[in-house]
């Protein structure tokens, strides 16, 4: 191995060591902000009035404010620097989320999950993007892989704790279960926030816990990397992209199903005749399983080089256990086809997140992949809505739970097809 090889090695398990670990931590708290509405629903609901459709349009509307800010705060982010603008964010969505304890009825409710979303935009796909800025595209499946393993290690641990909270804090000074759970799990964010000004650098050449040679080896194997067609240069030429359109509808059809379920687990699983903490506990395995198949997944990308099918067969197999789960009676079947559900779609995202990064690079970048990221938020709205609406009309999951497989059976197969590109855009 070269002496600039070993340094730029060097470099990048110094990288993976410093930021993985607190990205990790920053979006697993970010998640757990975002999806604690779940579990906070199941006596919040009672004691703000709100009936199935009224809950699954309001935990919805986070979605619709994340995706009218996506692009531009990803755009400024490319240019201010991840380290402060990825503070502003978290300081900003944790104040937010803590003030949801003192909504006072639907109209509130409404008003506060919406600016938790604009709040939050950005988030995620400037971490997409900043990881681009220390991880070659070789690796990039699985370091995505490792960071984005905070979401169901998220959701396992925020089930039982949220359970804890509602039962255990219930009444303590004035304050219902679920005031609590908002402003407790709100405080670490905030914390994170601040923190994140100390732990982040925006790019390799300021790292100064690199040496002079780390920093030059790992610029100069980035740098590497297939560079984009200077034809194509101009960041509305790379908006426009016919397979960067396709690719932001299959991210709709992953995301309609993760926050279909996410969102409403809680309640599916409560159906079952089980109190709150139990709740969380049952709630948790689905996410326990998937988190044990996210990161070898994503490896298994890396080693053979494949993108398509790595997305696309486990978004199939996320849809016909949705089918299952929709005409199962027992609980424990239904826990099962969620868990396979929960498997599945976990494994398609982080795969998913090499396709539109191999199309496209620098500015193209920051605007692409916060559109990719907006358009599935709007699926972020489309699935929680949907199973609120279907639930109210009907009473049950059944048939919402089946409509949203049908949909990721045809977001793995679009998935498939779209995802054998080999082009770049520029920046």
């Amino acid at each position: 191995m070269s002496l600039d090889a070993s340094a730029a090695d060097a470099a990048r398990r110094k990288a993976a060591r410093r930021l993985l670990p607190f990205l990790m931590l920053c979006y697993f708290c970010a998640y757990l902000d975002r999806v604690n509405v779940s579990f906070a629903a199941l006596t919040m609901n009672r004691d703000l009035g709100l009936s199935p459709a009224a809950y699954g349009f309001g935990a919805g509307l986070f979605f619709l404010g994340y995706v009218a800010f996506e692009v531009p705060s990803n755009l400024i982010l490319e240019r201010v620097g991840a380290r402060r603008w990825i503070a502003r964010i978290m300081v900003t969505w944790s104040l937010i989320s803590g003030a949801t304890a003192f909504a006072a009825g639907e109209a509130s409710f409404y008003a506060l999950r919406l600016a938790l979303g604009l709040a939050e935009a950005g988030f995620f796909p400037g971490i997409i993007l900043y990881l681009t800025f220390w991880f070659p595209a070789a690796e990039r499946a699985r370091i995505v892989g490792t960071f984005m393993a905070a979401v169901p290690l998220s959701a396992a641990f925020g089930g039982p704790v949220s359970g804890l909270i509602l039962t255990a804090a219930d009444g303590a000074l004035g304050l219902a279960g679920w005031q609590w759970l908002y402003l407790i799990e709100a405080a670490p964010s905030l914390v994170l926030g601040f923190v994140a000004l100390r732990i982040l650098t925006d790019r390799p050449a300021q790292a100064h816990w690199l040496t002079p040679d780390e920093r030059t080896a790992l610029a100069a194997r980035l740098a590497a990397d297939p560079r984009p067609v200077a034809a194509e240069e101009r960041l509305a030429a790379a908006l426009l992209q016919p397979r960067l359109l396709g690719l932001a509808l299959v991210y709709f059809g992953l995301s309609t199903g993760l926050y279909a379920v996410g969102m409403w687990l809680p309640q599916i699983v409560s159906g079952f005749g089980l109190g709150p903490l139990a709740t969380g506990f049952v709630s948790a395995l689905p996410y326990v399983a998937a988190a044990c198949v996210m990161v070898p997944w994503t490896r298994r990308s890396d080693r053979t080089g494949e993108r398509a099918w790595h997305t696309g067969a486990p978004a199939i197999a996320a849809g016909l256990a949705l089918a299952v789960a929709s005409q199962a009676s027992a609980p424990l079947v239904s826990i099962l086809a969620l868990s396979a559900c929960a498997m599945g779609v976990f494994a398609a995202l982080p795969t998913f997140w090499t396709l539109p990064t191999a199309l496209l690079s620098g500015r193209a970048a920051a605007g692409g992949i916060a559109l990719v990221n907006a358009v599935g938020g709007i699926g972020g709205f489309v699935g929680p809505s949907l199973m609120g609406w279907i639930k109210d009309a009907t009473g049950r999951f059944d048939a919402a739970l089946a409509a949203v497989g049908l949909l990721l059976v045809l977001t793995g197969l679009l998935a498939a097809r779209l995802g054998r590109a080999r082009s770049r855009v520029g920046p």
